[in-house]
């Protein structure tokens, strides 16, 4: 591992990219390779696939003091090289050392999730560090190697060294709002259109089972379908992966159990340019079901002036065990809100190829 970084002066908050790149000249963030175009998200960094994943027995933490390469160890079946492309099968657990590594400054953390487009595949993406007891949380100061843990769900999929399944965000202090904040925030710039807001740790979304364009409500996979690749947009056909949904009669869809679907929130959402936000799961206690993957939003989506008026946001659901009737209007997930650190050079939509802004029911990029 290099030389311990340098401590550079951060604001409290979540770290626009500009801010990243500071982090990367500082020593903070370590690249096997320079980063690639589009790399540096307006808030986030996606993280690259390494040459080689590793085929596990089970999915793992390594705990207090256990790095994940000794647990690797115990737990590997085969290794595969992965540099030209490989197959990731469904149902299999693959850990695959990334080309970031970190050696954070105290008082700077960082949290991961998987890609808006990881998520739409039903891929399960999580990032591990060492002596880690959470996914996807890494802790102030940590200094080490990180990995991607993959287990494509529904579609088997090709990555490739470089490939981008995850993103990482880092942050300084308490960026969080209070429910107060949250409330004047909701208030003045209309982030949600629910009368209804629920602003305990967040803002409620609920799902659309009532769109009038077709009758369209949503998506359901189809099992034994082809590979996606996930570095090729628009080279699957729709059809051949998915199976429409249409309404008819009641606003209500059930939910077969361990099917997964592409549903679109009913509320459009805003995230102003001085802010960040996450999608996480509803209190599960509601029901057998749960909105698979958490994701972020960077500043700018949904925002009229980066071309992002009334962007919905795309639930990934799936229900447990039991069939499990899904109501229009019913609350499937809330909206937390951090400051950035400071106003950020990128904004979503308008400086980058986003996929996503002003977006409505809509699978991901790689289905045309």
């Amino acid at each position: 591992m290099q030389e311990e970084a340098k401590t550079p002066s951060f604001a409290d908050g979540v770290f626009p990219a500009q801010a990243i790149e500071r982090l990367i000249d500082d020593g903070g963030i370590l690249l096997d390779k320079p980063v690639a175009e589009n790399q540096l998200q307006p808030a986030s960094l996606d993280l690259r696939l390494g040459d080689f994943a590793y085929r596990v027995r089970a999915s793992f933490l390594p705990g207090p003091g256990v790095s994940v390469a000794e647990r690797l160890q115990d737990v590997q079946l085969h290794m595969i090289d992965i540099q030209d492309g490989a197959v990731l099968e469904t149902g299999c657990v693959y850990v695959v050392p990334l080309q970031e590594a970190l050696a954070l400054p105290k008082g700077i953390s960082a949290s991961a999730n998987p890609k808006s487009s990881t998520g739409r595949l039903d891929v399960f993406t999580r990032v591990i560090a060492d002596s880690v007891t959470a996914f996807d949380q890494i802790p102030d100061g940590y200094k080490g190697p990180l990995y991607a843990e993959i287990c494509p769900q529904t579609f088997p999929i090709v990555v490739r060294a470089g490939s981008r399944l995850s993103q990482i965000r880092f942050r300084s202090g308490q960026p969080m709002l209070k429910d107060q904040e949250l409330s004047a925030l909701h208030a003045e710039a209309r982030l949600v259109s629910s009368a209804s807001a629920d602003i305990d740790a967040g803002l409620a979304l609920s799902v659309d089972l009532d769109q009038a364009e077709g009758g369209l409500i949503g998506y359901r996979a189809k099992r034994h379908s082809g590979v996606v690749d996930v570095d090729k947009p628009g080279a699957c056909a729709v059809l051949d992966y998915w199976e429409p949904i249409h309404l008819r009669g009641a606003k209500r869809l059930i939910l077969d159990p361990d099917q997964f679907y592409i549903l679109a929130s009913k509320e459009a959402v805003h995230v102003p340019p001085t802010y960040a936000a996450e999608m996480v799961p509803f209190n599960p206690l509601v029901g057998e079901f749960r909105v698979h993957y958490a994701g972020f939003m960077d500043p700018g989506f949904g925002h009229e002036p980066a071309g992002g008026a009334g962007s919905r946001v795309v639930l990934e659901v799936r229900s447990h065990k039991v069939p499990f009737i899904l109501e229009d209007g019913q609350i499937i997930g809330r909206l937390v809100y951090e400051r950035l650190s400071e106003t950020p050079r990128l904004l979503y939509g308008r400086d980058l190829g986003s996929n996503y802004q002003a977006q409505g029911l809509k699978l991901s990029k790689h289905f045309a």
